[in-house]
């Protein structure tokens, strides 16, 4: 026969009952609000984002800089540089720098070598600066060079002339000093190519820290040109100057 249980026996286990129940209902809330907020946080559209990028995000200034160095195509020169496509490397001294040619530049064809290093005149980063100006002043002295550059200036001139409007101080400098150097080894064969350039260099007179190195870049031109360069096409820009005197 059953004993019946006594009172404080039903009330202690109505209390553990609740108890337990208590705690189920206390885990069972805290499951539902950590889901809730794993919930929240992953609906939110910056975690949304994060997990899945959507093509506008790859415009973000905050992440590409479409102006950074990193996302600036290498120029033609640059990239002829890095691919060994010039005979020769920069060689960094402790006064000043030289070019180191893996063979004599006699030896070089000025085909297409003259005409990659004029285009490399427009470059303004170290070290292509260097290796472009320095490189087509020393091919232009080897032995022979008038003969292998004379038939290269249809194509010369128009590079030539990219450097001559460039807005970069330097580059124009540059193309300048490559015009001279040019003019005195092929001397008269330039005149009939002076036209095309000689626009560009009166627009540059109007700067007048160019005055000076114009001046002496179009007395060698007359120079080294002989007296065929003292044509119609020549004599308006020393006439501009007011600084030469003309003896047609």
């Amino acid at each position: 026969m059953q004993k019946p249980e006594c009172p404080g026996g039903v009330q202690l286990r109505n209390r553990k009952a609740a108890n337990g129940d208590q705690r189920t209902s206390s885990s069972v809330h805290r499951t539902t609000v950590q889901q809730s907020s794993s919930s929240s946080s992953t609906s939110s559209p910056e975690t949304a984002r994060k997990l899945h990028p959507r093509p506008s995000d790859k415009l973000n200034p905050k992440t590409i800089n479409p102006f950074g160095e990193q996302s600036r195509a290498p120029s033609a020169f640059a990239a002829i540089y890095s691919k060994g496509g010039i005979p020769c490397r920069l060689v960094h001294g402790s006064v000043k720098h030289r070019l180191q040619w893996e063979c004599p530049p006699e030896n070089l064809p000025f085909d297409p070598l003259l005409i990659t290093l004029a285009e490399g005149l427009r470059e303004t980063r170290h070290p292509y600066t260097f290796v472009s100006k320095e490189g087509f002043r020393e091919l232009l002295l080897v032995q022979g060079a008038a003969e292998k550059a004379v038939p290269l200036l249809p194509r010369l001139i128009p590079v030539l002339k990219a450097a001559l409007v460039h807005l970069d101080d330097e580059v124009f400098a540059r193309g300048l000093n490559a015009l001279v150097q040019l003019s005195v080894v092929v001397g008269p064969s330039l005149n009939d190519h002076l036209k095309h350039l000689l626009t560009s260099l009166s627009k540059r007179l109007r700067d007048k820290k160019f005055k000076e190195p114009i001046t002496s870049a179009l007395q060698k031109l007359e120079q080294h040109g002989g007296s065929v360069s003292k044509t119609s096409f020549l004599k308006p820009h020393f006439l501009y100057l007011h600084s030469t005197k003309w003896t047609v």
